[in-house]
């Protein structure tokens, strides 16, 4: 099973990214020339995604006009202007636009170097559905770039997931996951988080992990974007890479 739809979170208000989201919203902050949100659509697009779901609601139009000059995924948006919902009441808004399948959700303000095959195939090759209600892809503290917190996740033999409560031998969720609808059936409308659904899903023994290979960068705040910057391009980071003009257009908690 390969997902063909995906719901990308772009809805956030990038308060730790000011002054530049003063006037920017997040996801259109550049890393090494592209947008962070173009970083995650063309992940989407490489894996044969069809059609993301962008939600939206801090400077709204601006990510509107700038997702409308891309060919693929489509893109629909799910507009949040009347109030932010959180990351699940965001998805449970969007649900008549991802259809019934299992689908990706990934961070717009996140993303990550590959190393060898794709990790949006290889958690598209991972997902069992009749063991799984949600599928995450995670990384590594010595992986992460720009990641200052614990980690999140302790993983078993077989691939399931609980709560790491910062335990070092944990891995950090990557911001990308294959998500079953299903699990939404009876979702409150309003704001709330994606965590509660992971912590019904490690109650029932249904939460899943699978550790990504390469990079995976997040940018908190202005002054982590050299490091953000170097790590796509391979050079070193400098304090002069923050103030160029072209950079500026993460993992707001």
């Amino acid at each position: 099973m390969k997902p063909k739809t995906a719901m990308v979170l772009a809805a956030g208000l990038g308060k730790r990214m000011r002054p530049i989201t003063d006037t920017m919203p997040k996801p259109l902050v550049k890393i090494a020339g592209k947008a962070l949100l173009d970083w995650g659509l063309d992940s989407l697009e490489a894996a044969g995604v069809a059609s993301a779901v962008v939600n939206v609601h801090y400077l709204p139009e601006q990510i509107i006009a700038h997702v409308a000059g891309r060919r693929a995924p489509k893109i629909d948006i799910s507009d949040e202007r009347a109030g932010l919902l959180d990351s699940a009441g965001g998805i449970v808004k969007a649900l008549p636009l991802l259809g019934s399948e299992p689908f990706y959700i990934i961070n717009a303000d996140t993303f990550w170097i590959d190393s060898g095959e794709p990790s949006l195939e290889r958690l598209a090759l991972a997902w069992d559905a009749a063991r799984m209600d949600i599928l995450l892809m995670l990384t590594d503290l010595d992986s992460a770039i720009g990641h200052c917190v614990g980690t999140d996740f302790l993983v078993a033999p077989n691939g399931a997931l609980r709560r790491s409560k910062g335990d070092p031998a944990g891995l950090i969720y990557a911001g990308a996951a294959i998500i079953d609808p299903r699990i939404f059936k009876d979702a409150p409308e309003g704001p709330h988080s994606i965590n509660a659904y992971f912590d019904k899903a490690i109650a029932a023994g249904r939460l899943f992990g699978m550790k990504m290979r390469g990079r995976w960068i997040t940018v908190g705040t202005p002054d982590a974007i050299p490091a953000a910057e170097a790590a796509v391009t391979g050079a070193p980071a400098t304090a002069s890479a923050q103030k160029s003009g072209p950079i500026f257009g993460k993992h707001d908690a």
